[in-house]
């Protein structure tokens, strides 16, 4: 029997540019989780474990990002990758 998995999205309007320091804290925490992360921004997609494409989004200030995930912690996944996006400097 397959484990049960749950989805769950959130779109968050950036304070600040997605660089390297929120982009290494959000890989961090999206690779704690055992659901699938994935962010949206200005229509591409890309899996929030890798810091190289949460980087490769060129994520700015004011943007709409839309964090996505399926997997058993979803909703949990979802709101710690939101907070980190909400606060980024």
């Amino acid at each position: 029997m397959s484990a049960p998995t749950a989805s769950s999205e959130i779109t968050v309007v950036l304070p600040a540019n997605l660089h390297a320091r929120p982009a290494g804290q959000l890989t961090k925490a999206a690779a704690g989780f055992q659901s699938t992360v994935e962010l949206d921004y200005a229509g591409r997609t890309v899996n929030a474990a890798s810091v190289l494409g949460v980087m490769g989004l060129g994520a700015t200030a004011g943007g709409a990002v839309t964090v996505r995930a399926v997997g058993a912690d979803a909703a949990e996944a979802v709101d710690a990758i939101a907070e980190i996006l909400a606060t980024a400097e």
